[in-house]
């Protein structure tokens, strides 16, 4: 009988990928963590296009190390399921947060 446990790689928060995962959350105004087929990273991403704001994404399904950057940023923000958006270096939420702070216009006040 197969097992439920998530496995997933031990995040090394001082190894070349975190290092990675805290450069790319620093570097651009809005960073989203997320996988080609999520349709909650589909949700996160539409706002920004809508609003016509460029965003980093890091598809991590398209990525060797996607696994371990997953669990980075379960450390950096309790959670490792995405999409994770960040907004200036701040972690804001996913795709339902995301959808919901544009239809009440706390997303656009942000990105001003």
């Amino acid at each position: 009988m197969g097992s439920l446990v998530s496995r997933s790689v031990p995040a090394n928060m001082s190894g070349p990928v975190a290092e990675f995962v805290k450069s790319a959350i620093a570097k651009d105004k809005v960073v989203i963590f997320s996988k080609t087929y999520c349709p909650y990273c589909t949700m996160a991403k539409e706002p920004f296009k809508k609003l016509n704001q460029e965003y980093a994404c890091y598809e991590l399904d398209k990525r060797n190390d996607g696994d371990e950057i997953q669990s980075i940023l379960g450390e950096l923000t309790g959670a490792r399921t995405v999409p994770r958006v960040f907004i200036d270096g701040n972690f804001v939420g996913g795709g339902t947060d995301i959808k919901k702070m544009y239809d009440d216009g706390r997303l656009q006040k942000m990105l001003a």
